[in-house]
């Protein structure tokens, strides 16, 4: 097949590279310096839809996998159907599962899917109100795109006040209650009828050692997770997918792609955190170092509305090995940080034991190789069991090396 990948960060690349191993023909729009290694860089921007169908055209693409929420959200995927072809994500309407979490909450309670009580605040009045009635550990949430950072966890009245206050300024601002357990991501792969659930993955999303600090996009994850036994994954499937696909199938919001519920696995068993309508960054780079079968097969008849029965049962067997992600980050991030830094040294990948992916990095006109965004790596380790696959990250991630280059040491032991 003709695939063209859209995006630019190391889930890109992690699609990009496994499509790649199966026989397909890649390319990436725009990529990176990483996919411009293993596939077809070009020059496209992922939000211009018109500049994508002429690239979909030119290559004569038998699949579109569309990567990050924001071409998503804009209605990319409607575009591209609209002229024919084959397209692994929703539409604009469905989007809105993730770009508006005021929707998904609604859509969630509609269908009975377990969650944390939340309220919807409207104006600096109302958020007042709720931070001098409560108290403790709560939960304020950006409604729109965030990039995985428009949330707050915080028991201080002053911090709650100031980011609900600046997500206010543009938005609708949820107050949640904090829920207490332990987090995994599950991804659902359906063809607007059927879908098979993939292995779990969890996600590490804060910056510091411990699980402290503000959220940020991922700081590396693992696959599969140790504490999802299948007593565990068999109540997430009856009390949170189940009901999730009825209500799609029920509003007429089912698409082809992929589901991804942010799952809180509490002591009064599996809540809903959140839905996301593409893979997980950094969750991707784990997931397909271990997922079993064909990627192409299972993408492809997913977008053709025919999901392969074969693929999907390889794909949601459990993994015979283990993978854990390591994010390389740049000075500064989650906050402000700079573009441009020169990248020093890179491990090389060690079949079996690593896997290196790029985000956003870019060749200067000097042919330097640059970073390009906040979290700029991930390495991947792998291994027979989590103990082996910690080490091979580690080893991977410490060989790169750029000024101000870090990273979270304990990925995959705070499980």
């Amino acid at each position: 097949m003709n695939v063209l990948v859209i995006g630019s960060g190391a889930r890109e690349h992690a699609l990009a590279r496994r499509l790649g191993t199966e026989g397909n023909r890649v390319f990436c729009g725009p990529g990176n310096a990483g996919t411009a290694g293993i596939a077809e860089n070009l020059l496209l921007d992922p939000d211009d839809a018109e500049t994508v169908l002429r690239a979909c055209r030119k290559l004569r693409a038998d699949l579109v996998v569309i990567g990050p929420e924001d071409p998503l959200a804009a209605g990319l995927a409607d575009r591209l159907r609209r002229a024919g072809y084959p397209v692994f994500g929703p539409g604009a309407e469905s989007a809105r599962l993730e770009s508006s979490k005021d929707f998904a909450r609604g859509f969630a309670e509609r269908h009975g899917v377990p969650r944390a009580r939340t309220e919807v605040l409207h104006t600096e009045a109302e958020l007042r109100d709720y931070i001098e009635r409560t108290s403790g550990k709560r939960v304020l949430k950006k409604s729109g795109l965030a990039a995985g950072k428009g949330v707050l966890e915080s028991a201080d009245s002053g911090e709650l006040l100031a980011f609900g206050r600046s997500v206010l300024a543009g938005d609708v601002l949820l107050a949640e209650e904090f829920l207490t357990g332990r987090e995994l991501s599950v991804f659902a792969v359906c063809d607007g009828t059927r879908r098979v659930v993939l292995p779990p993955c969890a996600d590490h999303k804060k910056p510091l050692p411990g699980n402290l600090g503000p959220n940020t996009g991922g700081m590396g994850a693992l696959c599969p997770v140790p504490f999802a036994g299948p007593d565990l994954l068999a109540r997430i499937e009856a009390e949170v997918v189940e009901p999730t696909f009825r209500g799609l199938a029920a509003e007429g919001l089912a698409y082809p792609g992929v589901l991804f519920l942010g799952i809180m696995a509490t002591a009064d068993g599996p809540k809903l955190l959140e839905y996301n309508v593409r893979f997980g960054d950094p969750e991707t780079q784990s997931l397909l170092a271990v997922l079993k079968g064909d990627l192409g097969s299972l993408l492809a008849s997913a977008a053709s509305g025919r999901l392969d029965p074969g693929a999907a049962a390889a794909a949601a067997a459990a993994p015979e090995s283990w993978a854990c992600g390591f994010v390389a980050a740049a000075p500064g991030y989650p906050g402000a940080y700079p573009k441009g830094i020169p990248v020093e040294a890179l491990p090389v990948d060690l079949p079996g034991r690593s896997l290196l992916y790029h985000a956003s990095t870019r060749r200067d006109p000097s042919g330097r190789l640059v970073t390009g965004g906040g979290r700029c790596f991930t390495a991947v380790g792998l291994g027979a069991d989590l103990r082996e696959a910690r080490e091979n990250g580690l080893i991977a991630v410490r060989g790169i090396r750029f000024e101000g280059a870090w990273f979270r040491e304990d990925i995959g032991s705070t499980i």
